[in-house]
């Protein structure tokens, strides 16, 4: 590596160059003030180590190396005993996880550079900076298990090969769920056209059920006078997850909308002025990025609440005239069924002991939780 390549840490956006959000400008999750959301309100099993990227003394580059320690979060979900072997061997030689990128999104969210340094020569930096974070917890008694970077669709999966990354172990898990926007869709009237019978059927049946349900916007402060409530409706999703890394703090969705502003829209769902749902939305460039969701399982049953939140979802994105909705990972089926399409997204990973390492390929498969599902086609 030439001198005239370096990189900075920051564990602070404050100490941002000025230059910083000039880069991050086509991905809000990068910038300063997506940055700051973690900073301020992230899991607390996860630290964010924030990347300057240098050549020749000016910035070229950011990225996001973050630490999650899996030993405090209940990973897998075992219903059949209370002991999971999967658990203790996961948590006994893969607790501790390094990895560039955004574990709370799915989607290439780790890092951004300018046409002045190669992308080569942005891989190795981070590289370096991966390699000096990793140094510094295994000073403070953490040992790191695993070296990870995620997530990359085929087409902008980068030649790790020719980089210090060259023998990591390359994974893929659970799809993307991508919705298209078509231009000649301008509002839901158009997409409801191109369903076909059943599936028009199927949003006609959602739209009656929902009777009696208030949609409505929220700000930060009435998001903090509901936070309790959000917190269980949050975590009644999330707790039905067979695979969990970590779970937000009960601030995380007041603190979005406060660093966010308009860009962050969190949605209410009320029933007899009860809150029962909530769907939060990013605005990111050309492309409305779902975040975290949650619902009253009771009244989720009875008003097919789920579902009648994507179709609000699509309703929105059509209006707003975006070119993508990133649906992410989880509830593949149902996310199909509304016209999301499966998009594989792939990372690479090696663990830290050599002996362990030269096996990960099988040790991934045996970890990586299957969940079936079939995908559908409901447009004509």
């Amino acid at each position: 590596m030439t001198s005239n390549l370096s990189y900075t840490l920051y564990t602070t956006t404050i100490n941002f160059p000025t230059e910083w959000d000039t880069i991050a400008a086509e991905n809000i999750f990068l910038s300063r003030e997506g940055l700051s959301v973690l900073e301020k309100s992230s899991p607390k099993n996860m630290k964010c180590h924030f990347v300057g990227l240098f050549k020749n003394g000016k910035l070229s580059g950011i990225a996001l190396i973050q630490f999650i320690n899996l030993a405090d979060v209940t990973t897998f979900k075992n219903k059949k005993s209370r002991f999971c072997i999967r658990e203790y061997l996961f948590k006994k030689f893969a607790s501790h996880i390094l990895f560039i990128g955004n574990n709370t999104l799915t989607g290439q969210n780790a890092y951004l550079h300018t046409s002045d340094i190669t992308e080569i020569e942005a891989l190795q930096l981070m590289h370096k900076a991966l390699k000096k974070v990793e140094k510094e917890y295994n000073n403070k008694g953490q040992k790191i298990n695993l070296l990870a970077v995620k997530d990359f669709n085929e087409k902008e999966f980068p030649n790790f090969d020719s980089t210090k990354f060259k023998n990591y172990f390359k994974f893929c898990t659970q799809p993307n769920m991508i919705f298209g926007i078509r231009e000649e869709w301008n509002d839901i009237n158009d997409y409801l056209t191109d369903l076909n019978t059943k599936y028009r059927t199927q949003y006609k049946r959602a739209r009656k059920k929902e009777e009696g349900v208030i949609r409505r916007k929220l700000t930060a402060d009435e998001i903090q006078s509901q936070q309790l409530r959000v917190n269980e409706l949050y975590h009644t999703v999330a707790n039905r997850a067979s695979f969990n890394t970590f779970f937000l703090p009960e601030n995380h969705f007041e603190i979005m909308k406060r660093e966010l502003k308009d860009k962050f829209r969190f949605y209410g769902y009320f029933l007899n002025d009860k809150l029962v749902g909530f769907s939060t939305l990013i605005k990111n460039g050309k492309d409305m990025d779902t975040y975290f969701l949650g619902y009253d399982e009771t009244v989720q049953k009875e008003k097919m609440l789920y579902l009648n939140m994507l179709y609000d979802m699509v309703a929105y994105a059509i209006k707003k005239q975006y070119k993508h909705i990133i649906f992410a990972r989880s509830a593949m089926e149902i996310k199909s069924s509304v016209g999301a399409e499966a998009e594989e997204v792939h990372g690479i990973i090696k663990h830290t002991n050599p002996f362990i390492n030269l096996f990960i390929g099988k040790l991934f498969s045996y970890f990586d939780p299957k969940v079936e599902w079939k995908a559908r086609s409901p447009f004509k």
